[in-house]
């Protein structure tokens, strides 16, 4: 019998080729897009699932909350891990902290060969190895860091710095960090065989520490210096439940909340409990120092959504082809129950046909996801590759996909078919007219409403992505670049000489030493007092470090007051959204007040006009422009900026060429890296870019898909009606009459579609418009001109086959039945 099925079902796949053709190609468009978004999704939601104890591990993160808002860090107080470690809690199994850090270069002191910039690099105890469990491959675990001056490679770090020498040998070999960092191998252990955000290369002791240059950093005993490079894992004992901890960790937290410390500005500070498997979509806080995290759960449900919406968009054209069909195959059907056949045989052939065009939609699909692998290769991870659909786990969600497919398409069909009476049948007494045609017109209108919100959702964004890209930051970006010296470098000297070199360049109009940039990922803020006669008001306050110059060079605007003296006198330049947080309406009331810092009273010299800081999807932040008020390595002036001479871009490659030169006679041992400002701020716009990109290629395949299914009906129709078109052509209509006889039905779907796509979709982006400070306009002509592209689109295809019908003789359409 299954062979029967078979047979019959390549025969009727055969004799309605075009209609096969266009099914398998609308299922394999959704297909292939269900099958690459399944793939992010089941690999973004695998990472670090395969540690033994990964259920019982957690890293402890920090939240502020104050007047600003609520704001998270991946890291915690350094005090935090030992208070843990003395209270010795049941609940506790292992406390694990550690400190990220980035040396210049490391040196294998037996052959001399250096390493530059290495990478995933850590301070840590050995309770981080009884939390995290590695394949050691030499050494032991309980005591590999149990002294100062050790270090454990990753197997591929230790083939890096000795190459050619057994695992074995290489313990008790020396690695020298930033030439005074003495480090002796006592462990080399195999990386991680799943997927994991834990990309951790080189474990030194924490101990080391003790004696080196990391000990005001590491060992600093203050609760309110909260960094990410300083971070805490716990593994929790067995059978305990983390509530007790989380409790524990509250009341630790609120002991050394201290509301009126200036420091804070009057935040509170709260640690939290993150599980492992939370790390990688979590995105308040990024993995780790070097690792941020880019993907997130909504972003992962919305790709889910998206792949549903364009695989029902392939169903819903099967259901229409067949279902338009139906009346063909009638004849076919009332012979076989009258021979006998039951509605569930019928049925049960029917979904055969419909797992047959499946599968072979698959097929096409597969080699479509190669494709679309590469399309979206902005948005797929660097780890993603085709041969992740050989997991077991994806096999097994394919053929289940293949099979809710199957049945989701192929079901109304069948029952359609399969509840004709024989006797109706044979008589000849099923017609057109008689056909369920109102579910086709729903599914169709379905197809366009979808297809118009992708259409006007893809102009909206890419307008507000235009409107942000060219709206005025308020500073100059144009031939302005900027370079950060290495963080090591504790010579003040050696930054003021190589900014003076920089200026003396030929193609350099300017260059100063600074902080960072007035717009970059990185911002520093504090808790800050305002003390005016009146009123005291605590707030934070982000910093900004630099010199007039640094003003000059961005063509930041002075309102009131003048600039800092110099670089290391503590005075403030505000901005004035920190005149609206204390409360001063006039710039020049605010010049000679005063700030409580630390403790320290520092006076207000001058107010600067507002400027975006970061995104202008965010508003404006209270800010401060000021001098360094740390000396030596802390010193925030560390980044050198330039502006190069705009009418000498043909010199700019020269220019850095010769930047370049400086860089290397000064840091032999650094890579030379610079950005363009412009750069910078376009960076900011990574996501919305992506959503643009992605927006266009899902409205093309909405588009496409729906448009098959349009074409596929207008076939069927035209094919129905062949014998009318022959009537009226014979009778004098033209072929502008026949194309508006045959195309006003679609086109009153089209133009239905449209009044509910337009409300929907201006609800959701007016939603999403809402996330930015600083939007464009919901503009009409969006949802006008998605309206007449689509019926543009629509009046198109429509006319390709009337023209192709009109043209047909209308003597051989007389003869049709």
């Amino acid at each position: 019998m299954l062979r029967n099925y078979l047979k019959i079902a390549f025969r009727n796949v055969w004799k309605n080729k075009v209609f096969s053709i266009i099914n398998i190609l609308g299922l394999s468009i959704g297909l292939s897009a269900a099958f690459v978004i399944g793939a992010m999704v089941f690999y973004n939601l695998t990472f670090d699932n395969f540690h033994q104890d990964g259920k019982r591990i957690y890293r402890v993160t920090t939240s502020f909350e104050g007047a600003s808002g609520v704001f998270h860090n991946a890291g915690v107080a350094v005090p935090l891990a030992q208070e843990l470690k003395d209270l010795k809690m049941e609940e506790i199994e292992t406390v694990a902290p550690f400190f990220t850090i980035y040396p210049l270069h490391v040196e294998n002191s037996a052959t001399g060969n250096r390493f530059k910039d290495p990478e995933f690099v850590i301070y840590t105890e050995p309770s981080y190895f009884q939390t995290f469990e590695y394949n050691w491959l030499a050494g032991n675990s309980q005591t590999a860091l149990e002294e100062p001056n050790m270090v454990v490679l990753s197997q591929e770090r230790a083939k890096k710095y000795f190459p050619n020498q057994e695992i074995e040998n290489i313990i008790g070999k020396t690695l020298v960090y930033n030439d005074s960092i003495h480090t002796t191998v006592s462990g080399v252990i195999a990386g991680f065989n799943g997927r994991t955000d834990i990309v951790f290369e080189e474990f030194i002791s924490l101990k080391t520490a003790d004696t080196q240059d990391m000990t005001n950093a590491i060992n600093e005993a203050d609760w309110n210096n909260t960094n990410s490079a300083s971070q805490l894992f716990i593994k929790l004992s067995e059978n305990t439940s983390a509530d007790n901890v989380q409790k524990t960790l509250t009341q630790i937290a609120d002991d050394h909340n201290e509301p009126e410390d200036t420091y804070r500005g009057g935040s509170t500070s709260k640690f939290n409990l993150q599980p492992l498997n939370d790390l990688h979509l979590n995105p308040n806080y990024g993995t780790f120092d070097f690792n941020d995290s880019r993907t997130t759960m909504s972003a992962l449900k919305s790709l889910m959504l998206l792949a549903l919406i364009l695989l029902i968009l392939g169903c819903i054209n099967f259901i229409n082809l067949n279902t338009a069909q139906a009346i063909k195959r009638a004849k076919e059907i009332g012979i076989r129950k009258t021979l006998g056949s039951s509605r569930f045989q019928l049925i049960s052939q029917y979904l055969g046909e419909t797992f047959l065009l499946t599968l072979s939609a698959a097929v096409v699909s597969f080699f479509l996801s190669k494709w679309l692998l590469l399309l979206f290769s902005d948005f797929i991870p660097a780890g993603l590759s085709f041969d992740i659909f050989l997991s077991p786990w994806l096999v097994l969600g394919v053929f289940l996909l293949l099979g809710a497919v199957t049945i989701l398409s192929g079901f109304y069909p069948a029952l359609v078919l399969s509840k004709y009476k024989p006797v109706s049948v044979l008589k000849q007494q099923i017609t057109p007219s008689s056909d369920k045609g109102l579910l086709r017109k729903y599914l169709t209108v379905f197809q366009f409403v979808i297809a118009q919100i992708f259409i006007i959702a893809t102009l909206m964004v890419g307008k507000q992505l235009n409107y942000i890209m060219k709206k005025d930051m308020g500073f100059n970006t144009d031939a302005i670049a900027y370079f950060k010296t290495p963080w090591q470098d504790t010579s003040a000297v050696k930054r003021t000489r190589f900014v003076n070199r920089v200026q003396d360049l030929p193609g350099i109009s300017s260059a100063v030493l600074a902080g960072n940039p007035p717009a970059s990922f990185t911002t520093m803020s504090m808790g800050v007092k305002f003390i005016d006669d009146s009123k005291e008001v605590n707030s934070d306050l982000q910093l900004m470090y630099g010199t007039a110059n640094y003003f000059d060079l961005y063509n930041l605007k002075l309102l009131a007051g003048r600039m800092p003296l110099n670089d290391s006198i503590n005075e403030f330049v505000v901005n004035t959204s920190y005149l609206k947080v204390v409360g001063v309406e006039n710039a020049v009331d605010i010049i000679g007040k005063n700030l409580v810092v630390d403790g320290d009273n520092l006076p207000i010299v001058g107010v600067m006009d507002d400027f975006n800081q970061h995104s202008l999807k965010y508003g404006v932040s209270p800010m401060a422009f000021t001098g360094s008020s740390y000396t030596g390595k802390w010193t925030q002036f560390k980044t050198i900026h330039f502006k190069l001479n705009p009418n000498q871009v043909s010199n700019w490659s020269e220019t850095i060429s010769s930047i370049e030169s400086i860089w290397k006679e000064t840091y032999p041992e650094s890579d030379f890296k610079y950005a363009f400002m412009d750069d910078t701020v376009k960076q900011f716009y990574e996501s919305e870019q992506k959503t643009a990109t992605l927006l266009k290629w899902a409205t093309g395949l909405a588009i496409l898909i729906s448009c098959l299914g349009l074409f596929g009906l207008v076939v069927h129709t035209t094919e129905r009606r062949t014998k009318e078109i022959g009537i009226r052509k014979i009778l004098g209509a033209n072929i502008f009459q026949l194309n508006i006889l045959l195309s006003k039905d679609f086109l009153k779907l089209v133009l239905i579609a449209f009044v509910i796509a337009a409300p929907i979709a201006w609800y959701g982006l007016h939603s999403w418009l809402e996330e930015f400070a600083n939007k464009t306009e919901l503009s009409w002509w969006v949802f006008a001109l998605s309206g007449i592209l689509m019926v543009v689109i629509s009046l198109l295809i429509m006319t390709i086959k009337t023209l192709n019908s009109a043209n047909n003789n209308p003597i051989k359409s007389l003869r049709t039945e």
